[in-house]
Parts: C-alpha cells; structure tokens; sequence
C-alpha cells in the first residue's frame, strides 16, 4: 500500500544582518551585528513523492527517531543546494540520500520546485524531476539499466542554474561538475578537478585519495557575469593546509578550469562548510557549521569571503554576516522564544532575496537528523534572515 503524500509546509524566516564597520555600525573587525528573524515554514520530514518508488531499503529497518524503514516512496528531504526562480518559488535539489554510497542506491536523484508562504507557514510542492543520463554520457557504470540517476552514483550537493536555463550541479564523490538540461537529463561528461579524487571516484583504481570520503564539492557559485563557475570543496586536499578548502574557477565557455583559485579557511579544522553564493565579482556568502545538532550545536554562521585578500597570506579575508545559532525574534515568530536558533547538523542552502534579505535552508538528513526536537525527525526548514545593514550586492547576484 502506497504512503500517502504530504504537502510541504515551509517556515520561512528573515534576520537582519548588521552592516560592516562604518559610521559606526559592526564591531572592530567588521563584522555585521545580529541578525533578526522575518518568517519562519517548515515541511513535514514525512513528505514523499506521490506515486514513486521505494527507498530506503538500505538503511536498516530502525526506527529511526520513530520512524521506521523502507518507505513506499521517495522522500521529499535533503535540501543541499537552491535555485531562486523569482516568481515566488525555488528549485531546491536533494542530495544522495541515506548519507553513503552503499544505502542510497534506491534513492533517485531530484529536483524540487517548491513555493513557500510566508503568510501561511506552508509550502506548496509544485512538482520536480529526477536527474537522469539518457545520453549516456557517464563512462562508468551506473545503478540502475534506465539510467534514472540515484544516490550510490553521484553525491549532488550543490547547484545553479545558467542564461539558458541548463543547471549546473556540484558532486562529492568524484568530486565532478555535472551539466543537465531543465529536464535533469545530463548533458556532458562528468568533469573532473584535476588534483583531486575522493575515496568514491570511479576512477581511483587503487590510488590514493587526495580528498576524504564525500568531501568534494559541497558548494558551488555562478559568477555575477554568468561566465564562471566556483565549485567549493568541503573537505581539505592532502598536501594543503588543514582546514584551507580549495574554490577553483571553471571557464563556462571553454568548459575548463582556468588554473585559478582561492583558498577559504575554515575556523576550525572540525568544522566544514554547507553553501556558496556570489554577492558580487569579489565576494562570496559562505555557510560554515560545526557538526553538532540541538543544544550541542555550537557554531552555525555566516561569512562574506573575499578574494581580494587584503593581508596577503593567500587566505580569503572574512567578515562574519549571521550567528544562526544567535539570531533576533522580538515578534516570536513560529512561536520561539526572542532568541531563535537554527541548530541543524547541515545548513546547506543559502540565497539573496533582496541586499538586506537571505533565505536559509537546512538538510534534514531524512530520517536520522533531530536538531529541532531530541527524538524527532527534522523538518525542512526555509528561513529568511533580515540583515541589518546592505550588503551591497552587485545588481546581477539577483539573477
């Protein structure tokens, strides 16, 4: 019998951020003051595909946090990357799956265009796609004989879409670069970094890795001219420094990267990075979390990274934009108190709504993650962040 599905119910919230340094605003260094919480939605983290296949069989029978595996259709979780459509609604991609190459073989890969409301706290599932190779253009071998794409073939964590309305997604295990249509149907062979290969590369043949187990590309950014891409490694390559992540640049005419990167440091060697976006030719919004959940949760920010690189060490300067564990609620908007906290194992979505406004999601990790609630099965979350001064963005960072 066919599990009913669920309609998404968002919680969208907004933080204001503070401004840098100037006429008095932000501390010594910079840094943007606390943000404040504008809405607030959540989705269900029982909310499925209707009518599609069984998942999770993989996983172990559980329950997990009281929910008990295989489920009779895909789950609608794992929000890792997302696309501002600018009609109200957004693309937001799932990731692998179960957390492994070896349990997600029959999680199928998608694209989920949902509409939030801030108004109602609920959000709209307007429908999605599946990613798919029909063209066969993947060399190795793949799960399944239709070619429908899944969880044991490629880790997708990140994605944008370009001017001719193609996405661009960012993967771990290789880590690759892979291009679809709006369709989800690849369109190239997956690209490689060279450099760098994950213990899950197709390609390893005994060699070692030179990036830990899905740790490639966690984030991935469109330039404000549309002419490059930044994918951002989550993990450190073997030979660099701990904890500096490598943010290439990809050549979208020439389809190759130009040699050029810049190097993102981490606060801690612990700590691992969740999204990316471009906020103008120089900067970038970068979300870097710890791995704790609920009251373990200790570090969940916000940074404005730049490349300009003012002390010369080769590092990208920060500026810390939101303390998501530290963030306005004076109206005690969906019924928290007048501290709101977004204390998620995985932040993995963040994106401009307006120069004072960013919208930020959280990955479930359906079913295992119970940052909200001990025992609980996390909600999808959508939050909107007021910022208390302007970023400042460049006009075409909206696209």
């Amino acid at each position: 019998m066919r599990r009913p599905s669920i309609l998404l119910s968002a919680t969208v919230l907004t933080v204001a951020l503070a401004s840098p340094a100037v006429a008095g605003n932000g501390s010594a260094d910079g840094d943007f003051g606390r943000p404040t919480l504008t809405g607030f939605a959540s989705l269900p983290a029982e909310t499925f595909v209707p009518n599609s296949e069984e998942s999770g069989a993989l996983i172990g029978a559980g329950p997990f946090n009281g929910i008990a595996a295989p489920f009779a259709d895909q789950p609608v979780q794992g929000f890792s990357g997302i696309v501002n459509r600018h009609d109200g609604t957004f693309d937001v991609l799932s990731d692998n799956g179960y957390g492994s190459k070896a349990n997600s073989a029959d999680f199928l890969l998608r694209v989920h265009r949902i509409k939030p409301d801030v108004k109602t706290g609920k959000v709209r599932v307007l429908g999605g796609f599946n990613l798919s190779d029909p063209y066969r253009k993947v060399p190795f071998p793949l799960t399944r004989a239709d070619r429908v794409l899944t969880g044991a073939d490629f880790d997708v964590e990140s994605i944008v879409r370009v001017a001719d309305g193609t996405y661009w997604m960012g993967d771990e295990f290789g880590p690759f670069l892979l291009h679809f249509d709006a369709k989800g149907r690849l369109l190239e062979a997956p690209i490689a970094l060279d450099g760098v290969q994950a213990p899950e590369n197709p390609y390893l043949d005994g060699a070692q890795p030179t990036i830990g187990g899905s740790k490639g590309f966690e984030g991935l950014v469109r330039s404000v001219d549309g002419r490059r891409l930044y994918p951002l490694l989550e993990g450190t390559v073997t030979g660099d420094t701990p904890g500096d992540l490598r943010f290439s640049e990809f050549d979208l005419r020439k389809r190759a990267y130009t040699g050029k990167r810049f190097v993102y440091r981490l606060e801690s060697t612990a700590h691992a990075i969740g999204d990316a976006i471009a906020v103008d030719r120089h900067r970038f919004l970068v979300i870097e979390r710890d791995g704790g959940q609920g009251d373990a949760a200790k570090f969940k920010r916000l940074y404005l990274a730049d490349t300009r690189d003012r002390d010369h060490d080769g590092v990208m300067d920060k500026t810390l934009v939101a303390d998501l564990l530290d963030i306005a609620n004076p109206k005690g908007i969906g019924g928290f108190g007048e501290t709101f906290r977004f204390p998620f194992t995985t932040i993995e979505d963040v994106v401009l709504l307006d120069d004072r406004t960013l919208a930020v999601l959280n990955d479930n990790n359906f079913p295992f993650s119970s940052g909200r609630t001990p025992g609980k099965a996390d909600n999808n979350e959508f939050i909107t962040i007021r910022l208390t001064d302007r970023l400042h963005a460049d006009r075409r960072a909206f696209r």
